[in-house]
């Protein structure tokens, strides 16, 4: 179970800071923008609906005009995929893995993120869970590995949640399956993210190839 944003892609850098930048802009509020490693941070922690709630305090149609700016840029820009996952993916459902992406981000612009990537034609998660609105069906609460060990016969033990973030892990831990934090987008070389992440999962991982190593490995 893999997120997306930062873990699978690098959408951060090409999609989402820029998209909050021209928010910003938009609102005439340019002076409350953040930088890219703030947001990295805010998005680590308090969270991104923590900080446009209770900090920027947005109002209910600045929201609406933040979301249709995102849709924008998220329905117009594909983030590149960092080296090596799709690699790793490929190789996983060729031994007959089960892929499900967990992910704050829309299951059509995560769809249209795989359809787009020409490395290996044809790779596709087995099944997405993106954000819907509907807190409850999304990380960290639970519904997503429940519904996963539910359509595909599976036990905790044959899980491991991959995430960049709190919330997957959380997730991963509420549901008492096994996490793998990782660590190679930009936000895990801020100081304090890549130690606090590792000291919440199972296993931390600081490049794809770690990650891949222990995937297949025998023991």
């Amino acid at each position: 179970m893999i997120d997306h944003d930062d873990t699978a892609v690098d959408s951060t850098p090409s999609i989402h800071h820029p998209a909050h930048i021209e928010q910003m802009r938009q609102l005439g509020r340019s002076h409350q923008a953040s930088s890219l490693s703030e947001w990295f941070q805010i998005n680590f922690h308090p969270g991104l609906t923590i900080h446009l709630e209770e900090t920027l305090k947005l109002s209910k149609e600045e929201n609406k005009h933040c979301y249709k700016v995102w849709r924008e840029f998220t329905t117009t820009i594909v983030p590149p995929f960092f080296p090596g996952i799709l690699k790793m993916l490929n190789k996983f459902k060729e031994l007959g893995g089960i892929i499900v992406v967990v992910s704050h981000s829309e299951q059509d612009i995560i769809n249209k993120h795989y359809k787009s990537q020409t490395e290996f034609p044809g790779l596709h998660p087995d099944r997405i869970f993106g954000w819907n609105g509907k807190k409850k069906e999304n990380k960290p609460g639970t519904w997503p590995v429940q519904e996963t060990m539910k359509q595909y016969t599976l036990e905790k033990k044959d899980i491991l949640v991959i995430d960049d973030l709190k919330p997957g892990i959380i997730m991963a831990a509420k549901a008492g399956v096994d996490s793998a934090g990782v660590g190679w987008s930009q936000s895990h070389q801020i100081p304090g993210i890549k130690a606090d992440l590792s000291k919440t999962c199972n296993y931390y991982f600081e490049t794809v190839s770690d990650l891949a190593n222990f995937i297949f490995s025998d023991s």
